[in-house]
């Protein structure tokens, strides 16, 4: 049993310093783009939903409507095709609630005259004593809480983000990364979610306000997140003990 138990703990600690190696002494390394969504789906745009069919008259004609065109449309529309994701978030929010709740009671019970037991139960107790009052309960309870939540989030990024999937109902579903090396810090910009291509301007931009189940990450790994962040053996007693 004390082997297994060596043997678990040793395996927790490499892999948790598995994370660090990779910038242990050097700067972090960058993620291959080849090993992304984006990737694929720029490799392998796939069939489209609907064909058209194209007359050899459309494809002479100089003011044709396709992407290629002078006054072609070169939004993105399909698997593939790249846009640019625009994320401005300046919002605050402030909540402030404040509970004041307070009770008492009284409660009592006599008994001066209970088929003459109370007289003959006098007669027992010392002097001065008397069972006329049996019962008296006083009780009072009070309670007071305040509480104040306030939040000013600034954020204002730009990401181009790929094309990796078409819903059947014509949504397009993005995905797009950035990554920024500053001397032994990586700076990480993750961007997902679904848009609808007539929320795409003309500039092939889409705000982040219009992106559905929108997930954004910025955050980073480096020497400075390693030591911003506590340790692994610290996060774990953090969740078992219970004070």
């Amino acid at each position: 049993m004390l082997v297994r138990n060596s043997t678990a703990i040793l395996s927790i600690l490499v892999i948790a310093a598995c994370g660090r190696m990779d910038h242990l002494g050097k700067p972090p390394s960058f993620s291959s783009p080849r090993a992304t969504a984006e990737h694929n789906a720029m490799a392998s745009p796939g069939l489209p939903l609907r064909t058209e069919a194209v007359s050899p008259t459309r494809r002479a004609s100089l003011w044709s409507g396709a992407r290629q065109s002078l006054l072609g449309d070169r939004r993105a529309v399909q698997q593939g095709d790249i846009l640019t994701v625009v994320i401005e978030i300046d919002e605050e929010a402030e909540i402030s609630n404040a509970t004041d709740r307070s009770r008492s009671g009284t409660e009592s019970l006599g008994i001066p005259s209970l088929f003459g037991l109370p007289q003959r139960l006098d007669r027992r107790l010392p002097e001065g004593a008397s069972s006329a009052d049996a019962v008296s309960i006083n009780s009072s309870s009070s309670s007071s809480g305040d509480g104040s939540v306030r939040r000013n989030e600034k954020l204002t990024l730009r990401v181009a983000a790929t094309v990796v999937d078409v819903l059947p109902n014509g949504v397009l579903s993005i995905s797009g990364s950035q990554e920024l090396r500053v001397n032994f810090e990586m700076r990480e910009l993750l961007v997902s979610g679904y848009v609808r291509p007539e929320d795409i301007s003309r500039q092939n931009e889409i705000t982040y306000d219009k992106i559905a189940t929108a997930r954004v990450s910025y955050g980073g790994r480096g020497q400075i997140t390693d030591v911003q962040q506590p340790r692994i053996g610290q996060q774990v007693l953090d969740t078992v003990l219970p004070f």
